[in-house]
């Protein structure tokens, strides 16, 4: 469970930080939005390698999963974007895969 926790905080500073550049790039905000979007995009991270996994890969391929429902918050908190019913099921599809791919049993195939 504690990996679900570490995922969620990368990917609230994962997107913090992308939203940031965001606000430069395309809302014409200050350049000085890229300073606390570089931190947040370096505490993201450092908290993904928090994430108790045997490979990286496995470890970023199941933090999507988590990262998509994370973004679905955030549009809705921070954008007041109601998010979908479909946007809803797609998100479960996704934390059901990332469960898979990190608690699932590993078979050897070949």
């Amino acid at each position: 469970m504690l990996n679900y926790l570490w995922f969620f905080f990368a990917a609230v500073f994962e997107i913090a930080g992308c939203y940031g550049v965001y606000l430069w790039l395309r809302m014409g905000k200050s350049a000085w939005w890229l300073v606390p979007a570089l931190i947040s995009l370096s505490a993201f991270a450092l908290l993904l390698t928090r994430v108790e996994a045997a490979y990286a890969g496995r470890a970023y391929a199941a933090y999507g999963g988590l990262y998509t429902v994370t973004a679905l918050a955030w549009l809705a908190l921070v954008e007041n974007v109601r998010p979908t019913a479909t946007d809803a099921w797609g998100a479960l599809l996704c934390v059901v895969g990332a469960s898979v791919i990190l608690w699932g049993p590993r078979f050897n195939v070949g």
